[in-house]
Formats: C-alpha cells, structure tokens, sequence
C-alpha cells in the first residue's frame, strides 16, 4: 500500500491530523475545506515487521460494527474499503474523555467510580443484547461523552454471534490484552458476554485503589494464573472501599464464569442502587486466600471449564460449515471452476451451510520483508484477495463465507488442525499438478483425507491428471 499520512486522499476522503497510533491500527481525523470533519479513518498497520492479525482484526472490524445498530455507545461506520483495494473504516469522531484519564486520579471516590462503572455497564448491555462481546476491554477503549454516556471504541478483536469468529477460527494463542483478560479467553474461549464484565471488575478495580488486579503478565504461564488466582480484596489497599463497592468488583473478577454476574445489566444496577447490592463474604475481605487455598485452587485449574455460553437460536444456522482447501496462487482456472461447482453442490445439499475458505502459506519468519508480498501483512491481503475472487462466483452474502489464511510450514497439518478445531463437516480439497502451491496440496492429499474427522471431497480435473 502507498505511503500515507495528512493531507493523503483515499477515495475521496483526505486525512488530516494523526489521531492516534496503535498497534494494530492507525486513526487520522478526516478533513474537508473549512476544517476537521466530525469522522476519522482507522487504517490497519501493513508493511515490514506487521502482524497478519492485523488484516484479521480490521475485517473483524468491519464486520462487527457494520451488523450493529447504531447507538450512542460506539462510532456509526460511515464507509469502507476492502483488502482488494485499500483497507481503511470511516467512523464517527467521537468527542470524549478516555477512562484511563482517570486513573491517574485514583483512588477515586466511590459514587465516582459508580457513575463510570454503571455507564459502561449500560454500555456493554447494549452491545450485549446485540448478540456481540468486545472482547478487549480497557481504559483506552472506553470514552465518556459529555452527556457522561460510555463509547466502546476499538472492535478489532470482538465477537459477533450473527457472524463466523476469524480470529478464533485461525489463531491458537490467547487473544486481547493479558492485564483485563478473563480466564476463559486464556483459554480461547470467545463470545461469552460474560468475559467484558470481568474486564469491567478489572477496571473498576483500579479506579478504587490505583493498582491492576493481576500486574501486567509477561508469559502464557504468569496468564494462566488466571485461572485459580485471586485478586488482593480493594478493602486491603484501600480500607476507605466501601463493602458493597468490593462486592460488586470481586463478584465481577470471578474466575468461574457462572459466579459473576450474568448480565452487564445486573453490574448497572448495583452501581446506581448500591443500598440494594446483597452483601456475601466477598464484600468483607481484608486479605487473599492463604497458600492451602490457593494450592488448591490451582490443582482444580487444571480440570478448569467455563461455564456454558447461553445460545441464541440465530447461530444455528452457522452450525454446518464447509471447508474449500485452495493452494496459494492456483492459476488453474478449470480446477477452480469445480472446486466451486463442488461448493455449490454442499449449498445445494444444505442452504443454511456457510463456505470457510482456506489457504496455507509459510510462516512470516520466512519472509525477508522486502517487497509487498515478502511482508506478513502483504502476502497475507494477497491471499485474501485471491480467496476472494474464487468464492465472488458463488455470490454468498457476507454472512455465510470467510477467508482463512494459515501459517505453517505442514499445508495437512494445518488444515487437518483447522477442521478439527473449528468442527468443519465436509472438506473439499483440489488435486492438481500445475503450480508449485497446488502440487504441495496434492501430495498432501492423502495424509488430509487419512486424519480429518469430516467428508473430504477431492476435487481432479481429469485432463491435468
């Protein structure tokens, strides 16, 4: 992509100041002839040394804010361009005060801290009752309007039920930001409303007594800590911490899922009622579990599972997925045409199935980052792109297909991990001879049909054979 910065046009937009950079993304405030203009452009981070997940969280991106209805609690999406082209989001300019601004005030007084807290509790419930989790939460994704209405900003990493998970569907680490993460999302587990409120008890945590719940964990390891640890009790900081405020926090910073709250609704309305907040021992703790009890914990960590996720019936009709294995730059024009022919006869069989497309490349270590395609985030949009064009033909909404770029060094390997992970009931795969990249998927034929637990459809055009 071309180099950019204010005063740079992309389809007919003009960027003005730079706003913010990110390690995803950068944010420019737009501008017209008379001045700033109420919108700014997020424009994901590509080039040498970037990340591919920063292709994957932009179309996440897209994808969640674009299926919300709009609300004063995150940025309307005005307009966007797609990885074919140039990758940017407009957005609403939203005018506000960061949380974190205030943390460095605290501790802060506690009908203070009600106030911010139950506003974005209000917040998440309206992102909530839309099907969709944030996902990672902290001060420098909550804004404040002067209306003191919460803004949820930054959708990157989020969750949409309406809508296939990318982010989990292709990455195997745990994802979002390690110092408000839940124990669940250590896990990969995505999509539980649930794990924003305990984000939220982590942020409420450290407006009462100026300190994170669980420091800034540096390995996997420390983050799995997660799943036994408790937080030092606010009241043992801060002995000023009222009890209900402390009970409300800790119920929130559960580490079972089923223990906190079970909506964002609930954490509102104990922090405009504090009066009615039922106080449980959480409320008077002076001081953590001792060593015995955390021993314990730690040994039950291991068999450690959340709580179910509570279904809505309109993920159904995503439950029946299809896999379409493509080699990397097939030029193969007629192999193409019958693996397409091969994923309309599964729409055929099945008209609620959604199509995952699915490529493999090496991993970025390989690439000497010279040149678009020698970088992650380069070679990565090139494969979309080329997902993209095959799977145009089926004319599928955006709802029932996805593009999925894999690194690794195994083609069946990866794929074999893919289906077995993400539950794929078929599997259509070509078998050609021509490119480089498709004969590495023919000889691996064999060893994907022998290991994965679905239908496997082996796609030959007879005259290549």
């Amino acid at each position: 992509m071309r180099s950019l910065g204010p005063g740079s046009e992309i389809d007919g937009f003009r960027l003005g100041e730079l706003m913010h950079v990110g390690s995803m993304a950068s944010i420019y405030r737009l501008a017209g002839p008379l001045g700033p203009l109420p919108l700014v452009m997020k424009i994901p981070r590509l080039g040498p040394g970037e990340r591919a997940v920063n292709v994957i969280g932009f179309e996440v991106c897209r994808m969640v804010l674009g299926a919300l209805a709009q609300s004063p609690h995150h940025p309307t999406l005005v307009a966007y361009g797609d990885v074919e082209t140039i990758p940017y989001l407009v957005m609403e300019y939203v005018e506000g005060v960061r949380l974190n601004d205030w943390l460095a005030r605290a501790p802060l007084p506690a009908e203070e801290i009600a106030q911010r807290g139950a506003a974005l509790a209000l917040a998440l419930a309206d992102l909530h009752r839309q099907d969709a989790a944030h996902l990672d939460l902290k001060p420098t994704n909550v804004l404040y309007r002067a209306s003191g209405e919460a803004v949820l900003i930054d959708f990157g990493l989020a969750h949409h039920g309406h809508y296939p998970d990318l982010l989990a569907e292709e990455l195997r680490i745990p994802i979002g930001n390690w110092v408000y993460m839940a124990p669940e999302q250590v896990l990969g587990v995505r999509g539980d409303p649930r794990s924003d409120i305990y984000a939220l008890g982590g942020m409420l945590y450290e407006l009462i007594t100026g300190r994170l719940p669980f420091g800034r964990p540096k390995s996997v390891k420390e983050l799995r800590q997660r799943l036994y640890r408790e937080p030092v009790p606010p009241r043992a900081i801060y002995p000023a911490t009222p009890a209900w405020l402390q009970e409300i926090t800790l119920r929130c910073l559960e580490v079972q899922t089923g223990a906190r709250y079970g909506t964002a609704e609930e954490v509102a309305f104990d922090l405009v009622h504090p009066s009615q907040v039922v106080l449980t021992e959480r409320g008077a703790r002076t001081r953590r579990a001792g060593w015995w009890s955390n021993l314990r914990r730690r040994l039950r960590a291991e068999d450690y599972r959340p709580a179910a996720i509570a279904r809505r019936p309109l993920r159904a009709h995503l439950a029946h997925v299809v896999a379409v294995a493509l080699a990397p730059q097939e030029g193969n024009e007629p192999l193409c045409e019958a693996l397409r022919e091969a994923a309309r006869r599964a729409l055929a069989a099945d008209p609620g199935c959604r199509i995952a497309c699915v490529t493999v490349v090496p991993p970025a270590a390989a690439l000497s980052g010279e040149g678009e395609e020698a970088t992650a985030t380069g070679r990565h949009i090139r494969r979309l792109v080329e997902l993209h064009r095959w799977a145009r033909p089926l004319g599928l909404p955006e709802e029932r297909v996805t593009y999925h770029v894999l690194e690794s060094e195994k083609p069946a390997a990866a794929l074999i991990d893919f289906v077995k992970l993400n539950e794929i009931e078929e599997l259509v795969i070509g078998a050609s001879r021509n490119a480089p990249g498709a004969r590495l998927f023919a000889s691996d034929c064999a060893q994907v049909v022998a290991q994965v637990p679905c239908s496997v459809t082996v796609v030959r055009v007879p005259t290549q054979c």
